[in-house]
């Protein structure tokens, strides 16, 4: 990981909401722009592999032979910022850049929200859906189309709030296990005409947070993930394309700054929202100034620290809509080196993780698109 320049992500030309805009109009569906060039077909599979970075499958193409062989003839896009799940799901959920659909961060401020809106254990009944998120959805446009939308993952995850404001419009096929995945996945797709399909599979991200992408542990857990894409190219129906990709990479930070133990990094702040390697810092009344030298001071050389305003002209989040804006930290601190700007009293786990990401670095931000036609 470098201390250069950061490189906003190519909104419109090469990003996971171009990806599923494109794949909307390979289905037919009117208003979409095939930005990516990709086939017509009457049929759609994408298979999200969580925390599969492209740098990591390259690193890595001993454990994972079937998508290294796809990555012969494979492409890069670029996760979106911040390059965490939550922003990468709303992505492809809408076909939209984060500061459209307003899905900015792991945790961050809503205006109506008390507290810090936490996407990951975000419950319905503490902030409507629809309101954070009023985008149409992908699927919601297909359906309108005529196009039958699945989404196959966890069952855990179905009726939570971020399901809702990603995947709503398609029918939640609960998958628990790999052969689950696959047989799901297959079965909806053989079952109409036209048909678009999300797969999602989480198990490499959370082996990655747990133990570190590249462990012994996460290597192992990639090869099943190459299976599980194998098994499902082998279940597509005649007439449909499969796009493998992934929400973000993944680093090891070996650097960790406590925001709860450092003064000068809570000394006028309200709320610290985002994640170790994607800040939105929420000042109090008045001290917006005060916080951006104190964070700019302390994180010399080690993290991007910008205002606001600037995370905005720099197009780190795409076009940012009026009700978007004030969900962006009144300071926005993003490591570019080996730094975690963790908080170990508020955010015990999230501070414990080996594996992070989140950041505008190459290893967090380059996801593969990779292709399998069936005839």
């Amino acid at each position: 990981m470098t201390a250069g320049r950061p490189t906003a992500p190519r909104y419109g030309a090469g990003t996971l909401a171009d990806l599923t805009a494109s794949v909307l109009a390979a289905l037919g569906v009117p208003g979409a722009a095939n930005v990516l060039d990709l086939p017509e077909r009457p049929r759609v599979c994408v298979l999200l592999i969580d925390g599969l970075g492209w740098e990591l499958l390259r690193t890595h193409e001993a454990d994972a032979p079937y998508l290294a062989s796809l990555a012969v003839g494979g492409r890069v896009l670029s996760a979106g910022f911040p390059a965490t799940t939550a922003t990468s799901l709303a992505s492809l959920g809408t076909g939209l850049p984060p500061g459209e659909h307003g899905l900015i961060g792991l945790q961050f401020a809503v205006p109506g929200v008390d507290g810090l809106l936490r996407c990951l254990r975000w419950r319905a009944e503490d902030a409507d859906p629809a309101v954070v998120q009023p985008r149409p959805t992908v699927y919601e446009r297909a359906a309108a189309a005529g196009v039958s939308a699945g989404y196959v993952a966890s069952g855990a995850y179905r009726g939570s709030g971020l399901s809702l404001a990603t995947a709503r419009g398609a029918d939640y096929v609960p998958g628990d296990t790999l052969g689950q995945l696959v047989a799901e996945a297959g079965r909806v797709l053989a079952g109409a005409d036209r048909a678009y399909v999300t797969v999602y599979h989480s198990d490499l991200d959370s082996t990655g947070h747990r133990f570190g992408a590249g462990s012994p542990h996460w290597r192992q857990q990639l090869r099943f993930t190459d299976l599980l894409a194998e098994r499902l190219a082998a279940v597509l129906p005649p007439g449909t394309s499969m796009y493998i990709t992934a929400d973000h990479g993944m680093v090891n930070p070996t650097e960790r700054v406590d925001a709860d133990r450092v003064p000068a990094l809570r000394e006028g702040v309200a709320e610290l929202g985002g994640e170790p390697r994607a800040r939105h810092v929420y000042a109090l009344p008045g001290a917006a100034g005060d916080v951006l030298a104190a964070w700019r001071e302390t994180l010399a050389g080690r993290a991007w620290v910008v205002t606001r305003e600037e995370a905005v002209e720099a197009g780190w989040f795409g076009p940012v809509a009026p009700q978007v804006l004030p969900r962006v930290g009144d300071v926005v601190a993003v490591p570019n080196g080996e730094l975690a700007i963790v908080a170990g009293e508020t955010e015990p786990l999230m501070s414990s993780l080996v594996g992070m990401h989140g950041s505008l670095t190459p290893a967090e931000q380059l996801v593969p698109l990779l292709a399998v036609h069936r005839e």
